[in-house]
């Protein structure tokens, strides 16, 4: 867990800056971190980074025309050095829970350095740092926190203000994120992150405006009507990939579920449901797109996932890792099989 000196810190930093440029992660962890700080110090822009989870050269554009005084980079697991030595002259504060990485001259926040095991998510601390100002922004921590498959002291708060939303009687992360009131809000916060960029900026913009969770639910305001309607829209699409992967269910311990999307990926949503629904199953969803099968594992305790995405990438083409449980992979077409094949292996 991050300290309270660096929660201090953290509001320090936001509070000496004019003109913030926050890059975040396109999931719920990312957007309500860069909710809770924008909401805060309602200035600055945010970036959605989206394909790679990583902050390299595709943004020197952003940044020269921008123009920030400080870069936020947060739930964002990578941050390439010469991206770092190209805006020296920037102050770049990096907030984050996968594996450290050093680089002089950045601020890093990260539970990790300190404990190895501690993946505590990056809008736990967010909420932490800004609480003070910003209580009623707590609905917004606990959709990222649980949407990241955690349960923390945020989201205990949430749940005696909001027991409608996730009763008392919710003690596992992923009840409350797949069965309890709550879970449309976290759902829409992640799937209106898909799409072009135009129309994710478009919603994340709106978000920064939303009053409450009750607000969203109820579709009780026009801004809130236009993130429901575009939420229902991608939720189609993806009800009917969850129902063809649940006919792709076997007796064997790996579930393994491949699909065509151009314009969306669910590989993420839907691993973690098919986990849910299948706790005993370990799950591989595979988009196909431009030549490689963008791949997202997940497991139940008792198996180390970059274990075995390392002996299943041995002579394939491609790169994986992540989080004991969680992992992301891609690897090309030709050699999925060969991928599949070393999994199944390495998990008996």
């Amino acid at each position: 867990m991050l300290t309270k000196k660096q929660y201090s810190q953290i509001l320090d930093e936001l509070d000496n800056c004019k003109r913030p440029l926050y890059f975040f992660h396109d999931d719920s962890d990312g957007l309500a971190s860069f909710l809770l700080l924008y909401r805060y110090k309602l200035e600055g822009k945010g970036v959605c980074v989206k394909s790679h989870p990583k902050v390299d050269s595709r943004f020197f554009k952003v940044v020269e025309e921008y123009g920030p005084d400080k870069i936020f980079i947060l739930d964002l697991a990578i941050l390439e050095q010469d991206f770092a030595d190209e805006f020296r002259s920037i102050p770049i504060v990096w907030i984050d829970h996968h594996s450290p990485i050093i680089i002089p001259g950045v601020k890093y926040f990260n539970p990790r350095v300190e404990d190895v095991n501690d993946i505590t998510c990056v809008s736990h601390h967010c909420y932490n740092v800004i609480k003070e100002s910003r209580p009623g922004d707590l609905w917004i921590a606990a959709a990222g926190i649980i949407g990241d498959w955690q349960l923390s002291t945020v989201t205990e708060e949430f749940s005696k203000k909001y027991p409608e939303l996730l009763p008392a009687s919710i003690r596992r992360p992923e009840k409350a994120l797949f069965d309890s009131p709550f879970s449309k809000v976290i759902k829409m916060m992640n799937f209106v992150l898909k799409g072009r960029t135009q129309d994710v900026m478009k919603c994340v913009k709106i978000f920064t405006r939303i009053e409450s969770p009750h607000e969203l639910m109820e579709g009780s305001t026009s801004r809130a009507k236009y993130i429901v309607k575009r939420f229902e829209g991608i939720n189609d699409l993806y009800e009917k990939l969850l129902a063809f992967s649940m006919k792709k269910v076997s007796k064997g311990r790996l579930l393994v579920v491949t699909y065509k999307e151009d314009k969306m990926s669910f590989t993420g949503e839907l691993s973690n449901e098919l986990l849910y629904r299948y706790p005993d199953k370990v799950v591989l969803v595979a988009r196909e797109k431009s030549g490689e099968m963008k791949c997202s594992l997940r497991t139940s305790p008792g198996l180390n996932l970059p274990s075995v995405i390392g002996k299943a990438l041995d002579g394939v083409s491609g790169y994986g890792g992540g989080h004991e449980y969680a992992c992301g992979a891609c690897v090309n077409v030709e050699d999925f099989p060969r991928f599949v094949k070393q999994i199944r292996e390495a998990i008996r």
